[in-house]
């Protein structure tokens, strides 16, 4: 079995555990062989939770759930420095972080103190304590869910630790039918004896080759400019497409061009291709800007989504 079958045979036990939820089974994937990391947001009850520990479960690598809450604190993350008595020294009791994959659960409802103890983690792939810095493992990824702001106790995520999140990915209501599948599902489980964990498809090892290899995939130089030209529209939509303008407050930065290209040549990849297309570019090109893009006022006011705002970007942006 090749690597690039095995990480399909990943992408199909995701969808033998969750129903429907197409897109988002993809964009964890993609996360996964970019090496970035995802932010799914969504109301309580839309299986964030779940597809997560499953792609979590799928992968045998080690795994921490974290829950957030208003009393976490920074080193319940990172780990700190406990003091020996009968040694006299302080020895360092790592924290969750330290896992090759973790799950930031409901990451919005801790204080931005709390959430910006991630920033170093996620960008650095290292953590510093007490003045010594210690490098997370390779394969290090944040899967991170969160409700919306509209929901009683939680806080906005700080813009800096928003652009450090390759995609943020977006959850609605399933249709009737994938509901009636749903229902179906978790009857047919609880009648059940108790079920053994399901065995992991892939495993760390696998993850990185397939990195490597989503890495070397063929970027046409007319594509980079086209990325290039996405991300700069941000910046100037009074020139590129005046209509929405007043919608967009701050434009995108660089890390939104090198996210589209990474995020662009996993899907390729997980499409069974070795090179990049212009469609998989405007298929994950929202799931990047997404949450990098701060609204005006009069986005708000008006009830313009920033989905909307990016659609009519990119049908601005002539593709090659």
């Amino acid at each position: 079995m090749t690597t690039q079958s095995a990480i399909a045979a990943l992408r199909e036990s995701l969808a033998q555990t969750i129903v429907g939820q197409t897109k988002l089974l993809d964009r964890l994937v993609v996360t996964l062989l970019a090496g970035g990391h995802v932010l799914v947001e969504g109301l309580p009850g839309l299986a964030k939770t779940t597809a997560v520990k499953a792609l979590a479960d799928a992968v045998h690598a080690s795994f921490q759930r974290v829950q957030f809450t208003p009393d976490l604190l920074p080193g319940d993350l990172t780990g700190t420095d406990i003091y020996n008595p009968n040694e006299g020294s302080f020895d360092f009791a790592q924290g969750p972080l330290f896992h090759e994959i973790v799950l930031a659960d409901e990451i919005n409802r801790a204080p931005a103190k709390v959430q910006s103890a991630l920033l170093e983690a996620m960008q650095e792939r290292q953590i510093t304590v007490g003045g010594v810095t210690r490098a997370l493992p390779p394969l290090f990824m944040v899967m991170a869910t969160q409700n919306p702001l509209e929901q009683a106790g939680t806080y906005p995520l700080p813009e800096a630790q928003l652009d450090r999140f390759l995609l943020h990915i977006t959850l609605d209501y399933p249709s009737e039918a994938e509901e009636l599948e749903v229902l179906k599902r978790e009857r047919a489980r609880l009648k059940q004896a108790a079920a053994a964990p399901a065995a992991p498809v892939i495993d760390a090892a696998l993850v990185l080759k397939a990195r490597g290899e989503v890495n070397h995939l063929h970027l046409a130089p007319e594509l980079e400019q086209y990325i290039v030209s996405i991300v700069a529209a941000t910046r100037k939509l009074e020139k590129i497409a005046p209509d929405i303008a007043r919608f967009i407050a701050v434009g995108a930065s660089p890390r939104a061009t090198l996210a589209i290209a990474h995020a662009a040549a996993a899907l390729a990849y997980l499409r069974g291709r070795d090179y990049v297309s212009p469609d998989d570019i405007l298929d994950i090109a929202p799931d990047c800007l997404r949450h990098r893009l701060i609204p005006t006022v009069s986005a708000r006011v008006e009830k313009m989504s920033l989905d909307s705002v990016i659609g009519k970007l990119l049908d601005s942006v002539p593709a090659p």
